[in-house]
C-alpha cells in the first residue's frame, strides 16, 4: 500500500469511529428513558406546591399567564398522552423574581379533576408524582 492509500484508510476509520460516536448521541437524545423518581405525598410538597395544588383544584387564579397553558412532555419523562392532556403549573420560589424552576404538571381531560400530577423542582429535568397519603 502507498502512503496515500493508508492516509485514506486511516481517515475513513477516524470517520467511521466518530460517526459512530455521534450516532451513539443522537440515538440516546431522542429515546430518553422515563425517568421513575420516587414518588412524593401531597403533604411533603414545598408549601408552594400544596398551595399550587389547591388552586388546580380550585381553577385559579393563577399569577402567572403561562399557567394552566399546554405542557408538550417534549423530555418524554412523563407518561405518553395526546397532545393538551397536560397542563403546567409555577410553584413560586421564595426570593426568585421570575417563575422560577419548580413546577406542577398536570394530566387529565378536566384541568380541576386531574387524574395524575406531577412535580418537578428542576424545570422539568426530571419528575415525581404527586400522591395522595391518609
Amino acid at each position: 500500500m502507498g502512503k496515500k492509500t493508508l492516509h485514506f484508510a486511516a481517515i475513513a476509520v477516524s470517520l467511521a469511529f466518530l460517526f459512530g460516536a455521534c450516532t451513539n448521541l443522537v440515538q440516546a437524545k431522542s429515546t430518553p428513558e422515563a425517568h421513575a423518581s420516587a414518588p412524593i405525598a401531597l403533604q411533603d410538597l414545598p408549601k408552594e406546591g400544596q398551595q399550587t395544588y389547591q388552586l388546580i383544584r380550585q381553577g385559579g387564579p393563577f399569577r402567572y399567564d403561562k399557567d394552566g397553558t399546554v405542557f408538550g412532555n417534549r423530555e418524554r419523562l412523563l407518561p405518553a398522552a395526546k397532545r393538551g392532556f397536560y397542563r403546567e403549573y409555577t410553584v413560586k420560589t421564595p426570593g426568585e423574581r421570575s417563575r422560577g424552576a419548580r413546577r406542577i404538571v398536570c394530566g387529565g381531560e378536566e384541568p380541576q379533576v386531574p387524574k395524575q400530577c406531577f412535580y418537578t423542582q428542576d424545570h422539568y429535568a426530571s419528575f415525581r408524582e404527586i400522591v395522595m397519603t391518609p
